[in-house]
């Protein structure tokens, strides 16, 4: 799920430097951070000669690993500037939204320098990853790569990936709709005060001018996932917001331009992908560059208009029924639910499912319902650290991580929390989520009493949310019920793992010791599928 470049680089060529070189880098202290940073990550991965791609989304930088062998978590995650290290189908390194963007071009450029001027076999960094393998502690670290190991495996089936691809096709458009969603906030800010009239029209052809064409980027980002020519992808999703097509009928309905939007344009798309693929297969070699894109365009649109967009939009249709209806009806119980099962959606994968919801209500309703509910597993998360950090005054290493990973929480940032602190501890990770259940609960239980809480955009969460907070009341009003969400989140997770997520023992072993030089609790990265951006993920660990 990459929103930045994503090239295939060379598995074959040697490493630049001695992976015992930049551990202790600090990036913070260097003319340039950004460079730093990543000349401190490049060994710790095994050199530029095991890294196979490069890409990143919302906060991770994502690399493809020749060799897992030669990659070295703990020095990776005592890197200043690294929140944390999850494997997935990739190798993906936590640094945070906006680091991230920096940090990926200065790895490339590394890589392609180290290919440049290197000499010599890769034996160095084996036999320090060796090394520091055979020096790593033991007890949660092997829990904790057994359980990476055990999810990974099941978040590998078709179903899963086939969600997985379908994110990949939404993310990328993330930062586009957190720019245009902030923009339409401030637009109708605007309006509402009476300031600027003049300027506000043009505020509001930039903030809607994306989302009135979203289906053509679906289209070609939908083509482009799946093996098909992009701009073919984009051509037929395009029929889907021409503004002729309000003069065709469809089942004995009228068509109007936006029908079916972006489920309609994925699907188009998908379809556009086989029959682009069938007619390579059989149309001559000479007449492919003339008939192939045209009966893939001819095909795939005339199914698109007679069948499609009546199809697509009935679904749309149903999904901000059923969502709307939801939280109108059984708000309160909904987000409870929503809000506690967030995060094992993400652990199992499921979330990437949400995507296109969330995609298909802001296009129909300006803002996502959701996400905001979603956003309270984060705040349970919080809470739930602030307790850990209290009830473990003698365990250095995890109060150190939590010290470290928390503003980044607060602003949304999931990961450093999740897999550094409450997911290998184990009781404190379900306690969280219950934080969540209840802030989730809070915010549905106002939407239930007629206080809709919305996003304009998806990939942030926690206080990085604010911005995109919209509802059908005042924006004080909306501001207001989703703060108080975060405070339920942020008490209701504090309080149930201050209370019952540790056991006796678990208390008595973890406060053993004073020595901060003790192994930390989640040396070992965990799986988890990717929000975000998400969204955003947000992506992030976001909704």
């Amino acid at each position: 799920m990459t929103e930045g470049k994503n090239r295939d680089t060379n598995p074959h060529s040697n490493p630049h430097s001695n992976p015992h070189t930049n551990p202790g880098t600090n990036p913070g202290t260097s003319p340039d951070k950004n460079r730093a940073l990543a000349a401190a990550i490049l060994p710790l991965v095994g050199g530029a000669g095991n890294i196979t791609s490069i890409a990143h989304c919302m906060t991770r930088l994502r690399l493809g690993i020749q060799d897992r062998s030669l990659v070295q978590d703990q020095a990776l995650k005592a890197v200043p500037g690294v929140m944390g290290v999850v494997e997935d189908d990739t190798y993906q390194v936590v640094l945070g939204p906006g680091t991230v963007a920096r940090v990926t071009p200065e790895f490339e450029r590394l890589v392609e320098e180290s290919r440049r001027q290197a000499a010599g076999p890769p034996a160095a960094a084996s036999a320090a990853a060796t090394s520091t393998a055979a020096t790593s502690g033991a007890g949660l670290a092997a829990q904790g790569a057994a359980l990476k190991a055990r999810q990974r495996a099941k978040n590998a089936t078709p179903f899963k990936l086939f969600l997985r691809r379908i994110a990949d096709i939404f993310v990328p458009l993330i930062p586009a709709l957190i720019g245009c969603g902030i923009v339409a906030g401030l637009n109708g800010m605007l309006t509402n005060l009476g300031w600027a009239p003049s300027i506000v029209p043009a505020l509001t052809a930039v903030a809607a001018g994306f989302m009135s064409l979203i289906a053509v980027f679906v289209g070609y980002n939908t083509a482009k996932e799946f093996g098909g020519t992009p701009v073919l992808g984009g051509a037929v999703a395009a029929i889907i917001v021409f503004p002729g097509i309000a003069h065709i009928t469809a089942f004995g309905r009228q068509l109007s331009p936006g029908q079916g939007g972006v489920l309609g344009a994925l699907a188009a798309a998908l379809l556009a992908v086989q029959v682009e693929k069938h007619c390579r297969r059989l149309v001559p070699a000479a007449l492919d560059v003339l008939l192939t894109p045209t009966l893939t365009v001819l095909l795939t649109g005339l199914v698109t208009v007679y069948g499609l967009m009546y199809a697509a939009g009935e679904v749309s249709a149903a999904i901000g029924v059923f969502a709307n209806g939801l939280l109108a009806h059984g708000g309160a119980i909904a987000g409870f639910l929503l809000g506690g099962l967030f995060l094992p959606l993400v652990m199992l994968g499921l979330h990437q499912a949400l995507i296109p919801i969330h995609t298909t209500l802001i296009e129909q309703q300006g803002y996502t319902v959701l996400l905001p509910i979603l956003a309270m597993a984060g705040a349970g998360q919080v809470g739930a650290a602030i307790a850990v950090y209290l009830r473990l005054p003698r365990n250095g290493p995890i109060r150190a991580t939590v010290r470290s990973a928390l503003p980044a929480g607060f602003l949304g940032v999931g990961e450093p929390l999740i897999y550094g602190v409450s997911l290998p501890l184990g009781r404190p990770f379900i306690t969280a989520c219950l934080g969540g259940a209840f802030g989730g609960g809070f915010v549905g239980l106002f939407s239930q009493l007629g206080d809709t809480v919305g996003s304009t955009a998806i990939g942030p969460s926690g206080w990085a949310l604010f911005p995109l907070v919209k509802g059908n009341q005042g924006i004080g009003v909306t501001l207001a019920v989703y703060a108080l969400g975060l405070v339920v989140g942020y008490v209701s997770g504090f309080l149930a793992t201050y209370l019952f997520g540790f056991s006796r023992q678990m208390l008595t072993e973890l406060n053993a010791t004073a020595d901060d030089t003790a192994p930390l609790v989640s040396p070992a990265p965990f799986t988890a599928a990717s929000p975000d951006d998400t969204p955003p993920d947000k992506e992030s660990v976001t909704a």
